[in-house]
């Protein structure tokens, strides 16, 4: 709190990094209880104030950092495909980011469905679509795009802060065994794996190498004030398949399915903060 005051942090992404915000709302919590200052009406932005400290800690709700929308069916109801505009950057973190002193981008859960990808009026392709006519692009390239647009962004925003400090936070694997999230998979180990246990090379890592040379390439060509660093929690939360909530996660809405994506609070998301502020201490 000390380090942070008298500025403002955003996370910016999916409910992960919403999740990654409560960690350390709770943790903070400890030192000085918050002011809830603002929530939406599907309760996905937030605004929590620490007066004593004059710091502000938010949430900017995106789910794939660029502009996108799902394509829906006559009768309103959504279809699972999406189309996203690599040109255009989500309006929502794009309207926040000139108060923001500390921006902790992420994103990823929302990839794994049909995405077609667009450049302006230009298609440039799609993510599991196989269709003929249509060029295939790899989850890897797709996360490639939209990192590349969003750090392009936050690095030519004329009316951010000229000290503004962008931390990406690298992908977060999810912990599904004996299927996928909505075709029964579960996480119901109680230990947790072995850095000999893991697969070093999967698609977890490859994801998030795509995600750090894109911040990386940012900051070769980048000659602004603004610093950018990874705060990089792919490797060792591949080793924690124990931490997720499972089916304990009291979701009224989406019974019978398990969470195997997001992590228990107190658990081992805690982690991410500690290593935040490390990486803060070098960067402030």
């Amino acid at each position: 709190l000390d380090l942070v005051r008298g500025k403002e942090m955003n996370f910016i992404g999916d409910s992960v990094a919403r999740n990654h915000m409560e960690s350390l709302l709770c943790l903070l919590s400890m030192e000085e209880t918050p002011k809830d200052i603002y929530k939406d009406a599907e309760d996905r932005n937030r605004i929590w104030y620490f007066r004593d400290h004059d710091f502000t800690l938010s949430t900017s709700w995106t789910k794939f950092l660029v502009a996108g929308f799902e394509r829906t069916r006559a009768n309103k109801t959504g279809t699972g495909i999406y189309d996203i505009d690599v040109d255009k950057i989500d309006e929502q973190w794009a309207k926040d980011l000139p108060n923001t002193d500390i921006a902790i981008v992420s994103a990823g859960h929302w990839f794994f469905r049909p995405i077609y990808i667009h450049r302006g009026d230009e298609t440039i392709g799609c993510i599991f679509c196989n269709l003929p006519n249509m060029t295939q692009i790899s989850l890897k390239e797709g996360f490639k795009l939209v990192f590349s647009a969003a750090f392009k962004h936050i690095n030519g925003c004329h009316n951010c802060k000229d000290n503004l400090v962008t931390v990406l936070r690298t992908y977060s694997p999810s912990h599904f065994e004996n299927g996928t999230w909505n075709t029964g998979g579960a996480c119901g180990r109680s230990i947790p794996l072995s850095v000999n246990e893991i697969n070093q090379k999967s698609s977890d890592m490859e994801l998030r190498t795509s995600q750090i040379e894109q911040l990386e390439e940012i900051k070769r060509v980048s000659f602004k004030k603004r610093k950018f660093a990874v705060l990089d929690v792919t490797r060792v939360m591949l080793m924690r398949p124990d931490g997720h909530p499972n089916s304990y996660w009291g979701n009224k809405w989406m019974k019978g399915f398990n969470d195997c994506t997001h992590w228990c609070l107190p658990g081992p998301i805690d982690a991410w903060s500690e290593v935040l502020m490390a990486l803060l201490r070098q960067l402030l």
